[in-house]
Protein backbone atom coordinates (compact mmCIF):
# COMPACT_ATOMS: atom_id res chain seq x y z
CA UNK A 1 0.00 0.00 0.00
CA UNK A 2 1.80 3.12 -0.76
CA UNK A 3 1.16 6.44 1.48
CA UNK A 4 2.74 8.66 -0.82
CA UNK A 5 -0.17 9.74 -2.36
CA UNK A 6 -0.50 13.92 -2.30
CA UNK A 7 1.72 13.82 0.45
CA UNK A 8 3.41 17.36 0.64
CA UNK A 9 7.27 16.91 1.02
CA UNK A 10 10.24 19.12 1.04
CA UNK A 11 13.70 17.97 0.12
CA UNK A 12 16.53 20.29 0.77
CA UNK A 13 19.70 19.89 -0.86
CA UNK A 14 17.59 18.94 -4.20
CA UNK A 15 19.69 20.45 -7.00
CA UNK A 16 21.94 17.74 -7.93
CA UNK A 17 23.03 14.06 -6.04
CA UNK A 18 20.31 12.67 -3.83
CA UNK A 19 18.24 15.33 -2.95
CA UNK A 20 17.75 15.56 -7.07
CA UNK A 21 17.08 11.62 -7.22
CA UNK A 22 14.92 11.58 -3.73
CA UNK A 23 12.82 14.71 -5.25
CA UNK A 24 12.70 12.58 -8.87
CA UNK A 25 11.51 8.79 -7.53
CA UNK A 26 9.06 10.63 -4.97
CA UNK A 27 7.02 12.69 -7.60
CA UNK A 28 7.22 9.33 -9.98
CA UNK A 29 5.65 7.79 -6.84
CA UNK A 30 2.90 9.99 -6.13
CA UNK A 31 3.83 13.01 -3.95
CA UNK A 32 4.23 16.17 -4.21
CA UNK A 33 7.41 17.62 -4.21
CA UNK A 34 9.06 20.79 -2.59
CA UNK A 35 12.13 21.39 -4.15
CA UNK A 36 14.92 23.36 -2.06
CA UNK A 37 18.38 24.54 -2.74
CA UNK A 38 20.71 27.68 -3.46
CA UNK A 39 20.77 27.04 -7.14
CA UNK A 40 17.79 28.45 -8.76
CA UNK A 41 18.25 27.48 -12.63
CA UNK A 42 19.28 23.74 -11.58
CA UNK A 43 15.98 23.63 -9.50
CA UNK A 44 13.62 25.28 -12.17
CA UNK A 45 15.09 22.52 -14.38
CA UNK A 46 14.02 19.28 -12.34
CA UNK A 47 10.65 20.99 -11.70
CA UNK A 48 10.01 21.03 -15.36
CA UNK A 49 11.29 17.49 -16.23
CA UNK A 50 8.86 15.99 -13.12
CA UNK A 51 6.14 18.44 -14.34
CA UNK A 52 6.68 16.95 -17.82
CA UNK A 53 6.17 13.11 -16.97
CA UNK A 54 3.41 13.88 -14.65
CA UNK A 55 4.76 14.91 -11.35
CA UNK A 56 3.27 17.89 -9.10
CA UNK A 57 6.38 19.71 -8.11
CA UNK A 58 7.50 23.41 -6.97
CA UNK A 59 10.73 25.25 -5.94
CA UNK A 60 11.86 27.55 -3.30
CA UNK A 61 15.30 28.89 -3.52
CA UNK A 62 16.89 28.56 -0.05
CA UNK A 63 20.20 28.56 1.65
CA UNK A 64 19.93 26.36 4.80
CA UNK A 65 22.80 28.14 6.64
CA UNK A 66 19.99 31.20 6.51
CA UNK A 67 17.74 30.51 9.44
CA UNK A 68 14.86 33.05 7.95
CA UNK A 69 15.17 31.04 4.25
CA UNK A 70 14.56 27.65 6.27
CA UNK A 71 11.06 29.43 7.92
CA UNK A 72 10.54 31.00 4.16
CA UNK A 73 10.69 27.40 2.87
CA UNK A 74 7.91 26.32 5.19
CA UNK A 75 5.91 29.14 4.65
CA UNK A 76 5.88 28.87 0.61
CA UNK A 77 5.24 25.02 0.92
CA UNK A 78 1.93 25.66 3.46
CA UNK A 79 1.12 28.63 1.66
CA UNK A 80 1.29 26.19 -1.65
CA UNK A 81 -0.37 23.05 -0.59
CA UNK A 82 -1.95 23.81 3.18
CA UNK A 83 0.42 21.59 4.98
CA UNK A 84 3.88 19.88 5.32
CA UNK A 85 3.62 16.33 6.14
CA UNK A 86 7.52 15.59 5.24
CA UNK A 87 10.50 17.29 5.75
CA UNK A 88 13.72 15.92 4.61
CA UNK A 89 17.37 17.20 5.61
CA UNK A 90 19.40 16.35 2.49
CA UNK A 91 21.55 19.43 1.84
CA UNK A 92 25.47 19.13 3.00
CA UNK A 93 28.95 18.89 1.97
CA UNK A 94 31.56 15.91 2.43
CA UNK A 95 34.77 17.64 2.48
CA UNK A 96 37.53 15.27 3.12
CA UNK A 97 41.05 16.61 4.56
CA UNK A 98 44.15 15.95 7.05
CA UNK A 99 43.90 17.18 10.38
CA UNK A 100 47.50 18.70 9.54
CA UNK A 101 46.12 20.62 6.55
CA UNK A 102 43.91 22.79 9.24
CA UNK A 103 41.34 23.53 6.80
CA UNK A 104 39.22 25.60 9.28
CA UNK A 105 37.60 27.42 6.45
CA UNK A 106 36.00 23.86 5.11
CA UNK A 107 35.43 22.57 8.85
CA UNK A 108 33.03 25.68 9.17
CA UNK A 109 31.72 25.09 6.25
CA UNK A 110 30.42 21.48 6.78
CA UNK A 111 29.61 22.99 10.23
CA UNK A 112 26.97 25.31 8.70
CA UNK A 113 25.54 23.53 6.08
CA UNK A 114 25.37 19.59 7.89
CA UNK A 115 24.55 20.56 11.59
CA UNK A 116 23.06 24.14 11.71
CA UNK A 117 21.08 23.74 7.72
CA UNK A 118 19.73 20.32 9.59
CA UNK A 119 18.81 22.55 13.01
CA UNK A 120 17.34 24.97 10.89
CA UNK A 121 14.97 22.86 9.32
CA UNK A 122 13.96 21.43 12.33
CA UNK A 123 13.16 24.44 13.62
CA UNK A 124 11.52 25.87 10.88
CA UNK A 125 9.00 22.57 10.93
CA UNK A 126 8.57 21.39 14.41
CA UNK A 127 5.63 24.40 14.97
CA UNK A 128 3.59 23.20 12.32
CA UNK A 129 4.41 19.42 12.72
CA UNK A 130 3.59 20.04 16.35
CA UNK A 131 -0.29 21.48 16.10
CA UNK A 132 -0.99 18.80 13.52
CA UNK A 133 0.17 16.44 15.59
CA UNK A 134 2.11 14.30 13.11
CA UNK A 135 4.83 14.56 9.90
CA UNK A 136 8.17 13.46 9.29
CA UNK A 137 11.77 14.27 9.71
CA UNK A 138 13.93 12.56 7.83
CA UNK A 139 17.63 13.77 8.26
CA UNK A 140 20.39 12.47 6.12
CA UNK A 141 23.59 11.02 7.72
CA UNK A 142 25.88 8.97 6.46
CA UNK A 143 28.10 5.78 7.22
CA UNK A 144 30.82 8.17 8.65
CA UNK A 145 28.35 8.92 11.13
CA UNK A 146 28.61 5.56 12.22
CA UNK A 147 32.16 5.06 11.46
CA UNK A 148 35.71 7.55 11.41
CA UNK A 149 38.15 6.99 8.31
CA UNK A 150 41.34 8.93 7.60
CA UNK A 151 40.17 12.08 6.51
CA UNK A 152 36.88 11.80 7.74
CA UNK A 153 37.78 13.61 10.58
CA UNK A 154 35.13 16.69 11.02
CA UNK A 155 32.74 15.26 8.44
CA UNK A 156 32.06 12.52 10.62
CA UNK A 157 31.79 15.02 13.75
CA UNK A 158 28.72 16.37 11.69
CA UNK A 159 27.33 13.18 11.20
CA UNK A 160 27.46 11.82 14.95
CA UNK A 161 25.61 14.74 15.27
CA UNK A 162 22.95 14.38 12.88
CA UNK A 163 22.47 10.95 14.93
CA UNK A 164 22.56 12.10 18.11
CA UNK A 165 19.58 15.18 17.10
CA UNK A 166 17.68 12.15 15.18
CA UNK A 167 17.78 10.20 18.23
CA UNK A 168 17.01 12.75 20.67
CA UNK A 169 13.78 13.42 18.24
CA UNK A 170 12.41 10.63 18.63
CA UNK A 171 12.55 10.22 22.10
CA UNK A 172 11.12 13.38 22.53
CA UNK A 173 9.05 14.32 19.45
CA UNK A 174 7.82 10.70 18.37
CA UNK A 175 6.73 9.82 21.53
CA UNK A 176 5.04 12.89 22.25
CA UNK A 177 3.76 14.24 19.13
CA UNK A 178 3.93 11.63 16.80
CA UNK A 179 6.22 12.95 14.72
CA UNK A 180 8.17 10.43 13.33
CA UNK A 181 11.93 11.14 13.25
CA UNK A 182 14.14 8.88 10.56
CA UNK A 183 17.77 8.71 9.62
CA UNK A 184 18.95 7.39 6.57
CA UNK A 185 23.06 7.37 5.94
CA UNK A 186 24.47 6.29 2.87
CA UNK A 187 27.62 5.13 2.25
CA UNK A 188 29.98 6.13 -1.02
CA UNK A 189 27.80 7.57 -3.74
CA UNK A 190 28.88 9.09 -7.23
CA UNK A 191 27.49 12.20 -6.90
CA UNK A 192 31.07 14.12 -7.54
CA UNK A 193 31.33 15.42 -4.23
CA UNK A 194 34.97 14.50 -4.68
CA UNK A 195 35.55 17.60 -6.96
CA UNK A 196 34.79 19.76 -3.34
CA UNK A 197 38.10 18.12 -2.39
CA UNK A 198 40.74 20.64 -2.01
CA UNK A 199 43.49 18.56 -0.07
CA UNK A 200 45.45 16.81 -2.02
CA UNK A 201 46.62 14.39 0.92
CA UNK A 202 43.34 12.60 0.98
CA UNK A 203 43.10 12.19 -3.11
CA UNK A 204 44.03 8.35 -2.79
CA UNK A 205 41.52 7.77 -0.43
CA UNK A 206 38.77 9.28 -2.44
CA UNK A 207 40.12 7.26 -5.55
CA UNK A 208 39.82 4.23 -3.22
CA UNK A 209 36.09 4.98 -2.45
CA UNK A 210 35.10 5.95 -5.66
CA UNK A 211 35.70 2.56 -7.37
CA UNK A 212 32.70 1.33 -5.43
CA UNK A 213 30.61 3.83 -5.33
CA UNK A 214 26.65 3.20 -6.26
CA UNK A 215 24.49 5.97 -7.86
CA UNK A 216 22.29 7.77 -5.96
CA UNK A 217 19.15 6.52 -7.08
CA UNK A 218 19.92 3.58 -4.84
CA UNK A 219 19.91 6.00 -1.53
CA UNK A 220 16.69 8.07 -3.27
CA UNK A 221 14.92 4.26 -3.27
CA UNK A 222 15.73 3.61 0.51
CA UNK A 223 14.61 7.50 1.66
CA UNK A 224 11.20 6.98 -0.57
CA UNK A 225 10.69 3.59 1.43
CA UNK A 226 11.02 5.39 4.78
CA UNK A 227 9.05 7.85 3.69
CA UNK A 228 6.31 5.77 2.72
CA UNK A 229 5.01 4.53 5.67
CA UNK A 230 1.54 4.68 7.93
CA UNK A 231 1.99 7.51 10.51
CA UNK A 232 1.98 4.96 13.37
CA UNK A 233 4.94 3.10 11.93
CA UNK A 234 8.68 4.41 12.40
CA UNK A 235 11.60 3.28 10.70
CA UNK A 236 14.62 4.37 12.66
CA UNK A 237 18.28 4.29 11.07
CA UNK A 238 18.70 3.08 7.74
CA UNK A 239 22.26 2.36 6.47
CA UNK A 240 22.72 1.94 2.43
CA UNK A 241 25.95 0.90 0.91
CA UNK A 242 27.57 -0.15 -1.88
CA UNK A 243 27.96 -4.11 -1.27
CA UNK A 244 31.77 -4.15 -1.84
CA UNK A 245 32.26 -1.25 0.68
CA UNK A 246 34.73 -2.68 3.45
CA UNK A 247 33.70 -0.10 6.29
Amino acid sequence: MSYLNNKIVIITGASSGIGEATARKLAHLGATVILAARSENKLQKIVDDILSEGGVAAYQPTDVTDQNNLKDLIEFAIEKYGRVDTLINCAGVMLFSMWENVKVDEWEKMIDLNLKGTLYGIAAVLPHMKHRGKGQIINVGSIAGHAVGEGHGVYSSTKYAIKAITESLRKELSVKYGIQASMVSPGVISTHWQDSVTDDDVKHILDKMNTVAINAEHVANTIAFVVNQHEDVLINDVIVTPTRQEW
